[in-house]
């Protein structure tokens, strides 16, 4: 069973007031989630992603196509009880403090009493919310903000967890907080599916990933197999290496960039390094490192998008 599946999933919007044209949001998505996994759902701003959680949400309905989450249609009642979801930009009663928030929503879930009053502790603790739980969230700036809304996602226990943006508003050390919380819900046996335009995220925490552009899936798949990790070549930082041997390199150096400190970073093709750094050695130069450039999601997603068609949004 998946925990998500969608099939020529669509939808349209009407725009303009005098002359009304459809405007397609989503054109025919299908796509499959595995249980337990953390799935990555990218794209530009405008692909259509917070438009396929709010889909999955039932906050809008389709124009045409199907949904389901933990084998069952979307808006079934016993999966809403089973699942967390995080808006792109959440708003809550800001005249409530964060623990008078997650106590109504733990209230919704029917936590009474002490275990109430653990779980929203538990929570809060979580995404690193300390003595603030006791003030108003209109005082909260807006990473506090975020991570009352990460908390109050996964308030119920979910199985799926459906995050927009997860990222947003947090600063370093919350968006690494964020990452190994993501981590451990999937450790834990919850699905994490999130939309995201950052990629180093994406990249960092994610088995599989599917790419939206102009509301069309343009690829998925794992990151290993769509990336193929092929080698483009070798970064060479040295130190110490007479300029006029750096100079004669010539064209067996693609590129060479004076560092600070004597020190120079070399590109070098994805011919084996050795017969080079063994040349240079016997110059007087230092070796401080050698990175393999490879392609990185960042490098497929720019391909992937630039070879997308843009799609005519006055004819559906």
């Amino acid at each position: 069973m998946h925990a998500i599946r969608t099939e020529g999933l669509t939808k349209h919007y009407t725009v303009g007031f005098w002359r009304p044209r459809p405007y397609v949001a989503l054109d025919g998505l299908s796509l499959e989630v595995a249980p337990a996994e953390i799935f990555g759902f990218l794209g530009p701003n405008g692909a259509g992603k917070t438009t396929t959680l709010k889909l999955l949400m039932q906050l809008v309905y389709p124009t045409s196509g199907a949904a389901w989450i933990l084998g069952k249609p979307v808006g079934d009642l016993d999966v809403k009880r089973r699942i967390g979801y995080l808006p792109e930009n959440p708003y809550f009663y800001d005249y409530l403090t964060a623990d008078e928030l997650l106590t109504y929503f733990a209230n919704l879930f029917g936590y009474r009493g002490e275990e109430r009053r653990r779980r929203v502790a538990e929570v809060l603790d979580e995404v690193g919310i300390g003595a603030e739980r006791r003030m108003q969230l209109r005082q909260f700036s807006k990473g506090m903000v975020q991570r009352v809304g990460i908390a109050q996602a996964i308030l119920n226990q979910p199985e799926v967890v459906f995050l927009d943006e997860p990222m947003s508003g947090l600063d370093p050390l919350g968006r690494r907080e964020m990452r190994q919380l993501m981590m451990r819900l999937r450790d834990s046996g919850c699905t994490v599916f999130f939309s995201s335009h950052i990629l180093g995220d994406a990249e960092s925490l994610c088995s599989r990933v599917a790419i939206l552009a102009g509301g069309r899936l343009v690829t998925t798949g794992r990151l290993a197999d769509m990336l193929g990790f092929e080698l483009r070549g070798w970064e060479l930082i040295v130190a110490d290496v007479p300029r006029e041997k750096l100079a004669a390199l010539g064209a067996r150096v693609a590129r060479l960039v004076p560092l600070a400190h004597g020190r120079f970073a070399l590109e070098l093709p994805a011919d084996p390094p050795e017969p080079l750094i063994a040349e240079l050695t016997r110059h007087g130069g230092r070796v401080l490192s050698l990175n393999p450039i490879r392609d990185t999601l960042e490098d497929l997603f720019v391909r992937q998008i630039a070879a997308a068609k843009p799609r005519d949004t006055a004819n559906v």
